[in-house]
């Protein structure tokens, strides 16, 4: 069994009323499940470089990404392992308006109870639990 490891980042984003920034999946894996903007870490970017580019792909946003909050691992296809490091992200300027783009099918800013009730990709909303962004 091949047990590489892909390098991946995704972006916790918060609006002015602390909801929580999320896109519907529109590719593999996780078709149509919710998550956090994200994706490959790409050849020669770092990965604060790679969380910004994504979520300026997914949703249009300009961010900046600030520290590490954390990281989880999740199985991908063909024996490959998902290394996925999150990083808290600021919009810079703020007050932009998200659009659906890339990869994403929709983005939208969500409260944690309306989080909880979307299907979201498995894991989530136990990572984000335990980083403390639902309290």
């Amino acid at each position: 069994m091949d047990l590489r490891r892909v390098l991946c980042v995704g972006a916790v984003m918060r609006d002015e009323e602390h909801r929580l920034l999320v896109v519907r999946r529109g590719r593999p894996p996780d078709v149509g499940r919710w998550s956090l903007p994200g994706g490959r870490v790409e050849a020669g970017e770092s990965a604060p470089v790679a969380a910004m580019r994504e979520v300026a792909e997914e949703t249009g946003l300009s961010v900046v990404a600030g520290r590490l909050l954390g990281s989880v691992e999740r199985p991908g296809p063909g024996g490959v392992t998902y290394l996925i490091l999150d990083y808290v992200c600021t919009a810079e300027p703020p007050g932009q308006a998200p659009r659906a783009g890339d990869d994403a099918a929709d983005v939208r800013w969500v409260s944690p109870a309306e989080l909880a009730a979307l299907p979201t990709t498995p894991g989530l909303l136990d990572a984000l639990r335990a980083w403390g962004v639902l309290d």
